[in-house]
């Protein structure tokens, strides 16, 4: 016998409607509104004072308590859009709505209705305040100082409106004398900038003619780091310095790590120069014949 499967999980900031009352009503006198995106915003104010008077009486966690809540996330999802328009241009329009219906719940959750001020009022810079929080702490590819971000925001708005005036690009020097500061908190702030967007090395970079086997970006900006072999070998040679006899460890950390001369050593150890030559020869052939084995 085939059996139906289960119906999806609701997004987390997704309201979850509440089953229609047969009257028409939904609860306690609380109207039942069929499709609450539909409701036009001067109607959803109205409605919205309605729902809060009773979201404040029921008790949490009632299912009264959360037809009305939901319902007033859908009635005001209107304020998302609209906050989200000043950011339009950018390409997480999807996560900017999704973080603006986050801020929209929360002022929902903290708004007094006895403070008669209008909702829309209230929930604007929590939505908006949410979607910044989310550019600032998750959009950057590299992490910076919040005022070197804020700083990025400025020196871009002041590089469109001096480009226009000036008809070409504005020098560091012109853009902190606009903005009223230093020239080296300019340089630093579109240093700073380039953490914005990142790209990888393994990039296709075409130097022109359209070539189909394009290098990679690493061809042209990578580099050997030449402290990456030393690091390998240092982890490499860890476990076979751990195995030497007590006598050859303290050899070879008065010789590499304090830098002593062969004479200086012998002197240590109450034997000649000559001999602490061929002692450090033979260390050294085991640790090689040791990573050589690894091979």
């Amino acid at each position: 016998m085939a059996t139906a499967s289960p119906a999806p999980a609701p997004h987390p900031t997704a309201p979850v409607r509440h089953p229609a009352a047969p009257a028409g009503e939904q609860g306690d006198g609380l109207p039942h509104v069929p499709d609450p995106q539909e409701v036009s915003p001067r109607d959803a104010r109205g409605l919205s004072k309605l729902f809060f008077d009773r979201l404040r009486v029921v008790e949490e966690g009632s299912a009264e308590y959360a037809y009305a809540r939901n319902t007033l996330i859908e009635l005001n999802m209107s304020l998302v859009h609209f906050a989200a328009r000043r950011f339009q241009g950018r390409d997480q329009m999807e996560d900017v709505l999704q973080v603006g219906m986050i801020g929209l719940i929360k002022a929902i959750d903290r708004f007094d209705l006895s403070r008669e001020n209008e909702f829309a009022t209230f929930a604007i810079p929590y939505i908006v305040g949410e979607i910044k929080r989310y550019f600032r702490d998750a959009t950057w590819a590299v992490h910076v100082p919040r005022r070197l971000q804020e700083l990025r925001v400025e020196l871009a708005q002041a590089r469109d409106r001096l480009g226009a005036r000036l008809d070409r690009d504005p020098t560091p020097a012109e853009l902190a004398e606009h903005l009223g500061r230093g020239e080296e908190e300019v340089l630093e702030g579109l240093i700073a900038a380039n953490g914005y967007n990142t790209d990888s090395l393994d990039m296709p970079y075409d130097q022109g003619g359209g070539s189909v086997n394009a290098k990679t970006m690493s061809v042209f900006v990578g580099a050997v780091d030449p402290g990456m072999e030393r690091v390998e070998n240092l982890q490499s040679l860890a476990p076979l310095v751990a195995e030497l006899p007590e006598r050859d460890r303290r050899i070879l950390e008065m010789r590499f790590g304090r830098e002593w001369t062969q004479a200086q050593i012998g002197e240590a150890l109450g034997c000649s120069q000559m001999h602490v030559s061929r002692l450090l020869s033979r260390i050294i052939r085991t640790l090689r014949a040791g990573l050589l084995a690894d091979c």
